[in-house]
């Protein structure tokens, strides 16, 4: 086997995690892209306003923005959030690009096909003239490169350009318009998407990074400490770092009280009572 080429179990980890990494950028395209139009927020998730973790502020979007328009072909007039515009142009930038090497390294080149026309009044040639296969040129699967007249598949926005990676990553079947991704080139992909979700995540402030609250646990005193995950600040939680002896009335997790969901209402009920006391 060429070493070059992937064997078919050697990659079979990079090839899942970077799907799921380019699934991740597309499902939160919308929220960064929302973003560039907003203050940003000093700290998520809050760490004095638990109130925020339970319920989205009135001004916020009741579904997700979808751009297919490249953000590279349009105008920004006087976008809020400058960390969102330069997080969603390099991520954009990054993925139009590996997009381009990809195509190089495994797209079929376009089909011709002879001229087999006759023209009246002519001696026929003797060698047909060769014409682009159109129907292979417009081949919805095929990506398109950016020229000096036209955008190319970029018009289509990054959501096609998440979606055109992940099916060479995983080895999606477009009959012979693609030979198998080198490994290499795997490797090169599965590197630039981490980083591209990474730096969404980073953006919208959705990147993992645990915010110690200014309120201790009002069962136990200890520190509260609260995470997101999965990129979802519907799926933010608060530990208390106080471990079993805390007596709260939530769950367990790997040996720390845990509010999640529909347990954080209770909490926030009991450090409001708790800053009344006080």
């Amino acid at each position: 086997m060429d070493e070059a080429t992937p064997s078919p179990r050697a990659d079979t980890h990079a090839r899942i995690v970077a799907a799921e990494d380019l699934r991740a950028v597309r499902e939160q395209w919308g929220d960064l892209l929302t973003a560039i139009s907003r203050q940003p927020r000093a700290e998520w998730p809050p760490r004095d306003n638990i109130t925020a973790l339970l319920a989205e502020t009135d001004d916020e979007p009741t579904g997700p923005t979808i751009g297919r328009i490249p953000l590279t072909l349009r105008e920004h007039p006087a976008p809020l959030n400058l960390d969102a515009l330069d997080a969603a142009l390099s991520v954009e930038r990054d993925l139009f690009e590996l997009a381009d090497r990809i195509a190089a390294a495994v797209q079929r080149p376009v089909r011709r096909r002879p001229d087999l026309s006759i023209v009246t009044g002519r001696p026929p040639r003797r060698r047909p003239r060769m014409l682009v296969d159109r129907a292979d040129r417009d081949d919805p699967a095929r990506w398109h490169y950016q020229a000096p007249t036209s955008p190319g598949s970029r018009q289509y926005g990054l959501h096609w350009a998440a979606v055109w990676v992940e099916g060479r990553v995983i080895g999606e079947d477009s009959g012979d318009l693609f030979r198998p991704l080198p490994l290499r080139l795997l490797d090169e992909a599965a590197a630039t998407v981490r980083r591209a979700r990474a730096t969404v995540e980073k953006a919208l402030n959705r990147d993992g990074q645990p915010t110690p609250l200014d309120d201790p646990c009002p069962w136990c005193g200890g520190r509260l400490t609260a995470h997101t995950r999965s990129g979802d600040p519907a799926a933010a939680v608060i530990v208390c770092g106080t471990g079993p002896g805390c007596g709260a009335p939530v769950v367990l997790e790997h040996g720390r009280r845990v509010w999640q969901r529909e347990t954080l209402a209770g909490l926030w009920a009991a450090l409001d009572a708790a800053r009344k006391r006080v």
